[in-house]
């Protein structure tokens, strides 16, 4: 699909993704990572960091080569099936439709500080509608807004990182010296391997969400270019940003009294007297929120129309113009849908969720498996291999995210994602065992019809055949008819005149 305008930058992509990934699983999830593996913690985010590396590149070498709009879910149809292209595709946007309802009751909740007696259905409701008309107006105007959220973001990891590191020094007015702080009395490995293995998945889900630069990348102007320098702009970016800010909080707060009820920053900036943390971290969760929000919307509207260009998705969807305009309302209707079942069926949306985690790891195992059969198959695009010790890195990955997804069952609240993931996973592959088996049945039906219709044309064209031979056949005979009769009278005539003479 060409665009008919001006294509994303590098810049454009990059804050595009750090807004996908820099959300609530940072602010407010993280504290339950930081809890379960005390000052290692920092191994964690160095380790989560290195498998996004990883397949961030692995996502990059294959979207250089094929910049289109499905992206990881086109790369794997072609590598193991169109079966596995529909159901990761479907999968994907899923996942993404729930958290992003989910995303809409979280923002509903943080305004109620401030307008205690609001609506959440309302208000939820209000931001979906919201955040899915923004993403009409088109890739460009979008990332402008989507930059401007973003540089929020930074500027307040940024400031943290600079409070802190004032307090740590001693230079914050009123504060004495905090030094190593809270790090004197704790054990480095707290929680052990256990400890590091529980919070990988977690961190993990922090980083999630950058793929939304392989789904743009067909709306970049120069993807050979732009996808590698986006790459590497964000995984510097979120690499720095999650483990300077890891690394300083640690000295200001003990890591067992985290929890996951307040976000960790403004817990540690309470800690030391510095109360107005909480209103100015509340003020740009809720932005980071939208923020994700519109990237996610983003994501999920290509991923609908590239379903639907290949008939994996209902044909009403379809579009033929530069912005997914049905694929993107379809997915807002989804989500509208999502937050009302939340509010009537609480305990069949929270399990539904908890499929959230499921299908990102299942994004990234089946990106990862895909490069290793699009590098044997391809070798390096361009002959640039963006990604370094293949096969090793790929299969080490491949390795750590399937391992995750075992992990599921015994870190608290995983366990019923593992269990709805399956059920997501086995629910679209028979959709898609249905979709070709009716497709099968009215493909033969029309066959069947075409061959009908063939033989009675064929009747058809016998019978006028045979009616038009008849018809030739008389005239052909009235014709002799008709010269005989002439050359009768003739002789008649020849007769009569012999006889005058």
């Amino acid at each position: 699909m060409k665009n008919k305008e001006k294509g994303l930058t590098a810049w454009q992509l990059t804050m595009m993704a750090v807004g996908s990934v820099v959300g609530a699983s940072f602010f407010l999830g993280s504290a339950v990572a930081i809890n379960s593996a005390g000052p290692s913690i920092v191994i964690t985010y160095i380790l989560s960091g290195l498998l996004v590396y990883f397949i961030l590149y692995a996502l990059s070498e294959m979207t250089v080569s094929n910049p289109d709009s499905g992206s990881f879910r086109t790369f794997a149809a072609e590598a193991f099936g169109e079966g596995t292209g529909f159901v990761t595709g479907w999968v994907y946007w899923t996942g993404m439709v729930l958290a992003m309802s989910s995303e809409a009751t979280a923002v509903s909740i943080l305004f109620r500080e401030w307008i205690p007696n609001i609506s959440i259905s309302w208000l939820g409701s209000f931001i979906i509608i919201g955040v899915t008309l923004l993403n009409l107006l088109g890739a460009s105007r979008l990332s402008k807004l989507e930059s401007g959220f973003s540089v929020i973001k930074i500027f307040a990891v940024f400031a943290f990182i600079i409070i802190a590191i004032l307090l740590i020094i001693g230079l914050f007015p009123g504060v004495p010296t905090i030094g190593a702080g809270e790090l004197r009395n704790e054990m480095f490995l707290a929680g052990g391997v256990k400890g590091i293995a529980g919070s990988m998945l977690i961190v993990l889900f922090a980083y999630a969400g950058f793929e939304v630069i392989g789904l743009a990348a067909s709306e970049t102007e120069n993807p050979q270019e732009t996808i590698p320098k986006a790459i590497n702009y964000t995984v510097l970016c979120l690499l720095g940003l999650y483990i300077l800010s890891v690394v300083v909080l640690l000295p200001l707060i003990p890591t067992a009294s985290v929890n996951e009820e307040t976000s960790p920053i403004v817990a540690a900036l309470d800690r030391w007297g510095i109360t107005w943390a909480g209103t100015v971290i509340n003020v740009v969760l809720i932005t980071a929120i939208l923020s994700t929000m519109l990237a996610s919307v983003f994501a999920i509207g290509r991923m609908i129309r590239s379903l639907a260009d290949e008939g994996l998705a209902p044909n009403w969807v379809k579009d033929k113009t530069d912005v997914p305009y049905r694929g993107i309302l379809f997915s807002g209707i989804a989500m509208l849908l999502g937050l009302g079942l939340g509010l009537l069926l609480p305990k069949v949306y929270l399990f539904l969720i908890s499929a959230g985690g499921f299908a990102t790891l299942f994004t990234y195992i089946i990106i990862m498996a895909t490069h290793i059969r699009f590098r044997k198959k391809y070798g390096c695009p361009e002959g640039k291999c963006k990604l370094g010790g293949y096969p090793y890195s790929s299969l080490f990955v491949l390795i750590c995210l399937i391992g995750s997804i075992v992990s599921m069952p015994f870190i608290e609240g995983q366990g019923t994602g593992l269990i709805a993931g399956i059920i997501m996973l086995i629910f679209y592959t028979v959709c898609y065992i249905g979709m070709r088996i009716y497709q099968f049945m009215h493909n033969k039906e029309k066959g069947n019809d075409s061959l009908n219709n063939k033989n009675y044309q064929d009747k058809l064209l016998t019978e006028f055949s045979d009616e038009l031979s008849g018809i030739i056949e008389k005239q052909q005979n009235a014709e002799i008819g008709e010269e005989y009769t002439e050359n009768k009278k003739i002789d008649e005539n020849c007769t009569q005149c012999k006889n005058q003479k």
